[in-house]
């Protein structure tokens, strides 16, 4: 199991990482601009739009030095400013998972992987 841990004076608490990365994911949809979340298959090079309930596949937490580092694979929707929505990304998934687990964040990455035309 992987998790995310800090010490109290009460004790340890460990959260486990796909936890973070199911929170992070759910913040993620919320923003404007963000379809879903991305597979990337390397062996083909092919993208695939996760459904909600694998999404945090296109996730990945690691721990450094006590700070949180997020990987997000992304697929934006067409006709809007990446900058925009990456910013918007960054800020609103820094503060919530930051308020959700009580640990900083270090670093997110965002790789947006495609864009998809929304009806």
């Amino acid at each position: 199991m992987k998790a995310s841990s800090m010490d109290t004076h009460m004790g340890n608490i460990s959260i486990d990482n796909e936890v973070i990365a199911q929170y992070a994911g759910s913040v993620a949809m919320e923003c404007f601009g963000i379809v879903g979340m991305a597979s990337v298959n390397m062996k083909d090079g092919l993208v695939k739009l996760l459904k909600m309930d694998s999404m945090t596949r296109g996730i990945k937490v690691a721990l450094d030095n006590n700070k949180l580092i997020l990987d997000f694979h992304v697929i934006v929707s067409y006709g809007v400013s990446i900058l925009a929505v990456s910013d918007n990304l960054l800020s609103n998934v820094k503060y919530k998972v930051e308020e959700f687990t009580g640990i900083e964040i270090e670093k997110i990455n965002i790789f947006v992987e495609g864009v998809r035309v929304i009806d």
